[in-house]
């Protein structure tokens, strides 16, 4: 789940030579920059998106509690990648024109591809395949979140290009066309034909429009928004208000429900303006750089290690346990294959 290739793009400009006495704000001042608190937030929803993951195969395995109080720390995540998507589109890294715009949508969508075409050989069949072009399929369900995330990108970069007059982006507006008329037209299709066709998942909602705006304005603004312990304390009751949520209401928590929201929010309060610790700079930023990466590949671990894991282990304390350790190594396969291939130069394919 990504932030994504978008949000690296913005966060890899090229570090800013910044006063090291200045204070945190001194990193909104200098734009583009490469931000640590962009970084960081990367690579802590990509490792939460993979215990988010786990979670849910423990609670298939019968884990219910154990699950669902993983998968409440991990709400956040998604609406997060979407924040950053909306600071990096807006604020960080606009586009100056279409074709610069449908480079960034192919450095998604082509390791998406190759991770799609991966998932349906190794555990899907040709339904599979044919029903990938046009949604997420079973074998590779996570990346449900890039159907989205593209044609969020795609309108939030038009909107630049027509706001700034810089280009009319007829491309672009004819794939968000697709997008937006693809879901009625396969119900037309399928009424007039008779035929079961594929879901249709490529089109946009508000709640990941709204998530954007709201990352433009919190991840963008130089103004300081209140002490760090205070959207701390708030992401906490943030994820006691989910936890309540998902064991009382509803499992698991659709992303635009207020608490998570709210947990999502604090979240971004509580790590703007974080500055990593020059010795521990550059490990991040690899971990950054390789959050997409990890983000695509996560399953290939989870799915088969964490399901042996979550049938064997005992209830209760032990399961809890089990699972946070599944995470951990899952995680850090994860990132560690994606930095492989980064070294190997297949980050373009491979993410």
């Amino acid at each position: 789940m990504s932030a994504t290739a978008d949000a690296t793009a913005a966060a890899t400009a090229g570090p800013v030579a910044l006063d090291p006495e200045a204070g945190p704000e001194a990193a909104f001042a200098a734009s583009p920059g490469r931000r640590d608190d962009v970084d960081l937030l990367r690579v802590v929803c990509t490792a939460t998106v993979v215990l988010c993951h786990t979670a849910a195969v423990f609670v298939d395995a019968g884990h219910r509690t154990a699950g669902v109080a993983a998968d409440s720390l991990t709400r956040f995540a998604v609406p997060a990648f979407f924040a950053m998507a909306g600071w990096a589109a807006l604020v960080a890294s606009p586009v100056r024109g279409e074709r610069q715009l449908l480079r960034r949508a192919d450095r998604i969508v082509r390791p998406m591809a190759v991770w799609t075409a991966l998932y349906v050989a190794l555990r899907g069949g040709a339904e599979d395949a044919v029903g990938a072009l046009f949604g997420s399929v079973e074998p590779a369900f996570h990346l449900w979140y890039l159907y989205v995330y593209v044609p969020l990108m795609l309108v939030l970069g038009a909107v630049v290009l027509l706001v700034r007059r810089a280009a009319t982006p007829w491309w672009t507006l004819a794939l968000l066309g697709l997008c937006a008329l693809g879901a009625t037209l396969r119900g037309d299709l399928g009424r007039v034909t008779g035929l079961e066709l594929p879901g249709w998942a490529w089109g946009l909602s508000l709640y990941p429009l709204g998530y954007a705006l709201a990352g433009a304005a919190l991840l963008g603004t130089a103004r300081g928004l209140g002490p760090r312990w205070a959207w701390a304390a708030a992401a906490t009751a943030g994820c006691a208000a989910v936890g309540a949520y998902q064991l009382g209401s509803r499992f698991p928590a659709a992303y635009a429900t207020l608490p998570v929201a709210a947990l999502t929010l604090a979240v971004l309060g509580a790590v703007r303006g974080v500055r990593v610790p020059r010795r521990w700079r550059s490990a991040v930023r690899r971990l950054s750089d390789a959050s997409f990466g990890a983000y695509l590949t996560h399953l290939a671990f989870v799915a088969p290690f964490g399901g042996a894991v979550a049938a064997r282990v005992a209830p209760g304390p032990p399961a809890a346990a089990a699972l946070a350790a599944t995470a951990l190594v899952c995680a850090a396969a994860s990132f560690g294959a994606a930095h492989l291939w980064g070294r190997l130069r297949l980050r373009a394919w491979l993410g």
